[in-house]
């Protein structure tokens, strides 16, 4: 299941992972329960996320909960929307959990998906889910490169 991770021909290793040999089980091992913790915790906050909105909606039709003034009514459409922004952000980093866990059991976890170097351990340690070395990642920011299709 987990395999040693080879670079791509004619590509040197991230600086930051130069010496980083690849990953052991058991530090993929670690990675996947911090993975598993980050998702059962996620999941919790958007279930929570959920019920708190739809219990909000639902007592608006109750005339007595009902925003007597026009500021009150805008409060409450933004605490909503801002509901379902937090929810689709945790959603998608569900969705990066998922996807993190699925390359630990193709065997991929831990390199780069774009360069296919090796990702720091550091850097993993501080975002499990990580898909793109440190270096990669920078220069997606300062648009050196085209961010990836999510």
């Amino acid at each position: 299941m987990i395999q040693n991770r080879k670079e791509p021909a004619g590509q040197k290793p991230d600086p930051s992972s130069a010496n980083q040999p690849p990953l052991t089980s058991s530090e993929v091992e670690h990675f996947r329960e911090m993975l598993l913790a980050k998702r059962k915790e996620i999941a919790g906050n958007v279930n929570d996320i959920e019920d708190e909105t739809l219990r909000k909606s639902h007592s608006s039709g109750d005339l007595s909960s009902m925003p007597i003034h026009m500021a009150d009514l805008g409060t409450d459409n933004y605490e909503q929307d801002f509901a379902l922004g937090l929810m689709d952000s945790e959603r998608k980093m569900l969705q990066e959990i998922n996807d993190a866990l699925q390359r630990i059991e193709e065997g991929t976890y831990g390199t780069c998906q774009a360069t296919g170097k090796w990702i720091a351990k550091m850097r993993l340690e501080a975002k499990p889910w990580a898909k793109y070395s440190m270096e990669h990642t920078r220069k997606m920011e300062q648009g050196l490169v085209p961010e990836e299709e999510q």
